[in-house]
Order: structure tokens, then C-alpha cells, then sequence
């Protein structure tokens, strides 16, 4: 009888053992999100509105150094091709420059309109094809996925121009005539477009 009764002990244990280790195991493969959202940590914000489809978007796209993957797919479909509607895979960091851009301005909810976001290689070489000297480059960052045009309602172009260089994260281009400013995280560097086009 004792046998059976401490055999009924051990498996009890061990049972009461594998249901603790895996809550523990549920814990550990807690979705990041989740765990940056528990965590309390920073929110980052974008407030979007894109000029030729007319949409808008208010997004909590990453909490904390978590990205989160829904907000970041609802961004990238926000920011596709809108000639083609083709979606590409944008870089985060895209959407942290804007966020240190509207940061830096001392706008941090302010909305940003957006020109242009992704491009395929079909709408770069029509821009392209639009006039002798378009402003539009052959390798566009665009297409890459790492690059958006903007403005930001009541902020001089030229503001934003100097506000997005002092940031040193990637290409910034002036375009004064057209009113925009292209941001990329590409490599650094910067130029002055001064004809029309987008």
C-alpha cells in the first residue's frame, strides 16, 4: 500500500513538475510585442497621410526595441507603389528617421503627407521617362524600399530639409519647387533638385 501511494506522490510530482515548466516555456515564447508591451516601454508613433491615395494611418509601429509585425505590414501596404499597388518590405529604420525627424521638428504627433513611398522599377523608370531632367534616380532608394518623400503640414520645406541632414542617418533631397523632402536610409549623402516632378 505504501508503494502505491508513493508511486501515486511521484507521479503527482512529476505531473505538478511538466505543467509548471511549461507555463514557464508559454512565458519564455511570449510574443515579443507582448513582452514590450507588458514592459512598459516606449511607444513610437507615425500619423501618416499619403497624397495620392487620400489614406491615412495612425500607427503604433514599434514599443520599446520591438518592432511590431502587424503595424509594420499595415505600414508597408500604407506605403506601396500607388501606380502599380505592389507592396514591398520597407526598412524600419525608414519609420524611426520619420519618427526622430517630427522629434527633432518638436512636432511628435504631427502628421506627415507623403508624396512618395515604394516604388517598383516600373513607376521609377516612368518618373524617369517623364521629362529630359526628372530628379529621379536610376537606383532609387525607393525601390528599395528605404526612402519617402514628405512634408510636414506648417513646416517650411527648407526646415525639414535641415532638420532631416542634421539627423546624418542616411540621403536627403531638397526638392523646393515641388515642396518635398526625400529621406532614405541609404547611405549618407544629399543633394538640390530644383525642377518639378515626385
Amino acid at each position: 500500500m505504501r508503494k502505491l501511494l508513493s508511486r501515486k506522490l511521484a507521479v503527482a510530482s512529476a505531473t505538478f513538475a511538466v505543467m509548471l515548466g511549461m507555463s514557464g516555456l508559454a512565458q519564455a515564447t511570449e510574443s515579443p510585442a507582448a513582452g514590450a508591451a507588458s514592459s512598459g516601454g516606449e511607444r513610437y508613433i507615425l500619423r501618416l497621410h499619403h497624397l495620392h491615395t487620400g489614406e491615412d494611418i495612425d500607427i503604433v509601429y514599434r514599443i520599446g526595441n520591438e518592432y511590431l509585425p502587424d503595424a509594420i505590414a499595415k505600414l508597408n501596404y500604407f506605403l506601396r507603389d500607388h501606380r502599380t499597388n505592389d507592396v514591398s518590405h520597407y526598412d524600419p529604420k525608414e519609420f524611426d528617421l520619420l519618427h526622430q525627424v517630427l522629434a527633432k521638428l518638436g512636432k511628435p504627433n504631427s502628421v506627415i503627407d507623403v508624396v512618395c513611398g515604394y516604388r517598383t522599377p516600373w513607376s521609377n523608370n516612368y518618373l524617369r521617362t517623364r521629362a529630359a531632367v526628372t530628379g529621379v534616380a536610376k537606383n532609387s532608394q525607393h525601390m528599395l524600399a528605404k526612402a519617402i518623400d514628405i512634408r510636414v503640414p506648417g513646416v517650411s520645406t527648407s526646415r525639414l530639409r535641415d532638420v532631416a541632414l542634421s539627423l546624418h542617418e542616411g540621403g536627403v533631397g531638397y526638392y523646393p519647387i515641388s515642396q518635398f523632402v526625400h529621406v532614405d536610409v541609404g547611405p549618407v549623402r544629399q543633394w538640390t533638385f530644383a525642377g518639378g516632378g515626385d
